[in-house]
């Protein structure tokens, strides 16, 4: 029978009694960096932050949660964008932050594989990989502090989606922690297995609402030996895509990487970073920005600059550089990366992650760009991010220094706008950052009965108590507040 959480400090007392100071955070100055956002703009509440130093350890918190009622809240490096690993009432929730769960247990060079535990981050990972000549392919801006169990939960994108497939297509394998304290262990490195359903999708995007990911065995693939990175300034930026299906068709199977970066993503990275070193190039209306990869002997070189060259001859480009060092390919690439700083700085803005078909992305930006201008044209529309798989973060920055009522009034009316054109493109509220909470009420209105049927019976099988991050992705009375944060 769950134990009546009329005094958190008990439950905190006994957490810590029972697992160490180690193993449990208490003191709300030690655990707040783990109940606020990754922007700041939120802050959250709990009973205690635990953190598992094993598999063995994990299950027996969730355990003792289950016993007395308490709701878990998985977190990895608390990266995410839509507040789907914040805690929300201290009356009933813990956070379990997988952190201190960060070995690497294998690579397996000859398999194209390794096994590591959920808190290890990302950039370990590939650092791990690359010192046995191998690639994991998964890259984003937080990688430096991101972590693979949070990767998971979301079912990442990234830069590298075009060549790659999305985080699901580099998992192999899964460690789980199920809502009573049972650990399943489906740690397999088959390529190939129709043994069933294969369980471990149903926790790949899942946001930590049926388990708690531990561990994953994950794809490895070979070191690219050669990129070639080339910046390059658009005739009309609703030439990208006749610009993406050229570099589809030239680059071949080698294309990594296919970015939209507009000339106010320039601006706002040089706010972020004012050492920044950018390219000298033509002014334009938009910029791609382009990984070309391949491994053994092949010569990149002329393949890309034969592109450049066709794309100059039929218009669609004007200018571009191609990188000369790896010191300047990672400059343009920063680029793209402070882009995100840049607007974090600027404040609370609305953060989008649309997606529509690949050949509709140009009409997208075009038609949402038009309404920003006619509706909110005292705010700054910025329209980036994967163009080649349909991936556009049309982010809205407010007016700086008005008052909130009229900020949040502003982005509401964004949301409202773009939402209703990606509805008309048949498109996606949500590529590669998940629902979490912010934007599960504009899930919930995009659910037919059937996929609502669907999801609450995998939730009541799996998770019967609602005890894994409830009020993430789909609204629950064990949630404690609402998020109005955009």
């Amino acid at each position: 029978m769950d134990t009546k959480l009329t005094d958190a400090t008990d439950i905190a007392a006994t957490l810590l009694d029972r697992f160490g100071p180690r193993s449990v955070l208490t003191d709300p100055a030690d655990t707040l960096r783990y109940r606020r956002d990754w922007h700041g703009d939120v802050e959250g509440s709990a009973v205690a932050v635990l953190r598992p130093g094993d598999t063995a350890e994990a299950s027996a918190m969730v355990r003792f949660c289950a016993e007395h009622g308490l709701a878990v809240v998985p977190q990895g490096g608390n990266t995410g964008l839509v507040l789907g690993a914040l805690p929300t009432s201290a009356r009933g929730h813990v956070v379990v932050s997988m952190e201190r769960m960060n070995r690497i247990r294998g690579i397996d060079a000859a398999d194209f594989s390794a096994v590591v535990e959920a808190g290890c981050v990302l950039a370990a990972i590939k650092e791990a990989g690359e010192a046995e000549d191998l690639f994991f392919p998964l890259s984003l801006g937080a990688e430096g502090s991101c972590q693979i169990g949070g990767n998971i939960s979301t079912n990442a994108g990234g830069i590298n989606v075009l060549r790659y497939g999305m985080t699901r297509e580099m998992i192999l394998g899964l460690e789980v922690v199920l809502a009573d304290g049972t650990v399943w262990n489906g740690l397999s490195t088959l390529r190939k297995n129709n043994s069933g359903l294969d369980l471990k999708q149903l926790f790949i995007g899942a946001e930590g609402t049926l388990g708690l990911v531990t561990a994953a065995a994950i794809r490895l693939v070979p070191k690219p030996s050669r990129v070639e990175t080339a910046f390059l300034a658009l005739a009309d930026r609703n030439d990208v895509m006749a610009l993406y299906a050229l570099a589809r068709r030239e680059c071949c199977d080698l294309l990594s990487a296919f970015e939209l970066v507009p000339p106010e993503g320039m601006m706002l990275a040089k706010e972020a970073d004012p050492t920044l070193a950018l390219p000298t190039i033509a002014a334009a209306p938009a910029y791609a920005l382009i990984d070309v990869s391949a491994t053994g002997s092949l010569d990149l070189k002329p393949l890309v600059e034969r592109f450049f060259e066709l794309a100059m001859e039929r218009g669609y480009v004007t200018d571009g550089v191609l990188a000369a060092s790896e010191a300047q390919a990672a400059d343009l690439w920063q680029i793209r990366d402070g882009m995100n700083e840049g607007q974090a700085k600027r404040g609370v803005h609305l953060r989008t992650d649309l997606s529509v078909p690949p050949s509709k992305v140009a009409a997208f930006i075009e038609e949402g760009m038009q309404e920003m201008a006619l509706r909110l044209p005292d705010c700054l529309p910025v329209a980036y991010g994967h163009v080649g798989d349909g991936n556009i973060h049309f982010n809205v920055l407010p007016p700086a220094g008005i008052p909130r009522e009229e900020r949040d009034a502003k982005l509401a009316l964004a949301k409202k706008v773009l939402n209703a054109i990606v509805d008309r493109y048949h498109g996606g509220i949500s590529a590669e950052h998940g629902i979490g909470r912010l934007k599960r009420d504009d899930f919930a209105a995009r659910r037919s009965p059937v996929q609502q049927e669907i999801l609450a019976g995998i939730k009541a099988l799996l998770d019967p108590r609602d005890l894994f991050n409830p009020g993430c992705q789909i609204a629950s009375p064990r949630d404690g507040t609402d998020v109005t944060v955009f």
